[in-house]
């Protein structure tokens, strides 16, 4: 029950904290055309999953309530693209470029098809 109310509250944090950095680098870029906002949010993300996850994985300085509340909870949070990031990493570090490389196509073909199919779908059900 700890576990899941760590994952719970960073969640929070993260959902917030994603809000307003989003908005913060979207107003700065003064652009209407390019989602700068999620693009900072995601290389933020994909940054500190990173980092945390070298000082979790390799030197062992974070432990495990902790990982979860920072790398699952907030990040988790702030942006699911860090996750993405860091599992692809993950499969290019083990020697898993071909899975690497699918992981990046089915993320990203599969995520459009199905916002596509989610558009499709409602404009079908709702016109």
């Amino acid at each position: 029950m700890t576990k899941l109310f760590l994952i719970g509250a960073g969640g929070f944090i993260g959902s917030v904290l994603r809000y307003v950095i989003s908005g913060f680098a979207q107003t700065l870029s003064q652009s209407i055309a390019f989602p700068y906002g999620t693009l900072a949010v995601n290389v933020l993300g994909c940054f500190c999953i990173g980092f945390l996850s070298e000082l979790f994985d390799a030197r062992s300085l974070i432990g495990p309530d902790t990982r979860d509340f920072l790398v699952v909870g907030i990040l988790g949070g702030f942006t699911t693209f860090s996750a993405f990031g860091n599992e692809t990493m993950n499969l290019i570090r083990e020697g898993e470029a071909t899975l690497a490389l699918m992981n990046v196509g089915a993320q990203v073909l599969l995520g459009l098809g199905a916002v596509w199919l989610g558009y499709t779908l409602a404009y079908v059900i709702w016109r």
